[in-house]
């Protein structure tokens, strides 16, 4: 202490008082962070609330909480698109044959490629409907198969089945619900054919809301369709595989704990790995 001319006192005053000041030096301001959200709303075309928004800031490095983060919003007027209500575009009553109900409402799946399910909506343009079939694994929400036509015959949903075949190669006994299980059946290579199918009952999918699909349309129509006028089918296809992309790779997943389906597998992976070391 006679070194530096100080007293016991003063010195461990100094020390307590910057050891105070560090988090103010480090604590980013409301102009930098409201730069970082908006910057961010439009990279995510507007897609985010403050809940995602707060989850994206703290994973990009930004060490913020969350209600400050929220009231800045709100004092801003940033806010997330808002949700229509939900259209159900599936079809069950039909004259084809169905699969046995194999999932018996259990819409878990506890690792990749166990239980997938199929759902088909569909989208205006200027050139009339465009249909949307996907494939979803149930495990991590993701996306794994998709098909767009202008009409809604069999192949729109065997082309996304096939699409998510060639693309995962699941072990025999992967489970695919949908309600066209014999036509699936049909569409799948020879050495494809371990794949089972199932349906869900309608007053399951009443009771759940078919929750994995219409989450995914829900977000889809939002982000991406809503007040919007596709001149072409090929505008409305571009604009949805821009958003799936984004969707698997990129999207923050409120059931994943806030990680993107493709984020949430490799972290899967990695510790199914770590468990086996």
């Amino acid at each position: 202490m006679r070194v530096l001319e100080v007293s016991p006192s003063g010195f461990h005053q100094r020390r307590q008082r910057a050891a105070k000041d560090k988090p103010q030096r480090s604590r980013v301001s409301d102009d930098s962070l409201l730069a970082h959200i908006k910057a961010i709303h439009a990279e995510v075309k507007g897609e985010y609330g403050w809940p995602r928004m707060w989850k994206e800031l703290v994973a990009r490095g930004v060490r913020v909480g969350k209600e400050r983060v929220r009231k800045l919003m709100v004092q801003h007027g940033v806010r997330a698109r808002h949700k229509r209500k939900y259209i159900a575009t599936t079809n069950s009553k039909h004259g084809l044959p169905v699969a046995p109900n194999l999932l018996e409402r259990n819409f878990t799946a506890t690792a990749p490629n166990r239980v997938w399910t199929s759902d088909i909506t569909y989208v205006a343009t200027a050139e009339g409907w465009l249909y949307l079939a996907v494939i979803i694994d149930l495990f991590s929400r993701q996306v794994v198969g998709w098909s767009m036509q202008p009409h809604m015959k069999a192949e729109l949903v065997t082309d996304a089945l096939r699409m998510a075949w060639f693309r995962r190669r699941p072990d025999a006994g992967v489970i695919v619900h949908s309600d066209r299980g014999p036509v699936l059946r049909r569409a799948l290579p020879g050495h494809a054919q371990g794949v089972q199918h199932a349906f869900i009952d309608e007053p399951a999918r009443r009771l759940l809301g078919y929750a994995p699909t219409e989450s995914l349309w829900g977000s889809l129509k939002v982000a991406r369709l809503h007040s919007r006028r596709f001149a072409t089918r090929r505008a409305a296809m571009d604009e949805i595989v821009d958003w799936l992309g984004f969707y698997n790779a990129r999207r923050l997943h409120s059931t994943l704990n806030y990680v993107s389906p493709m984020t949430f597998e490799k972290n899967w992976a990695a510790a199914q790995q770590g468990q086996a070391a």
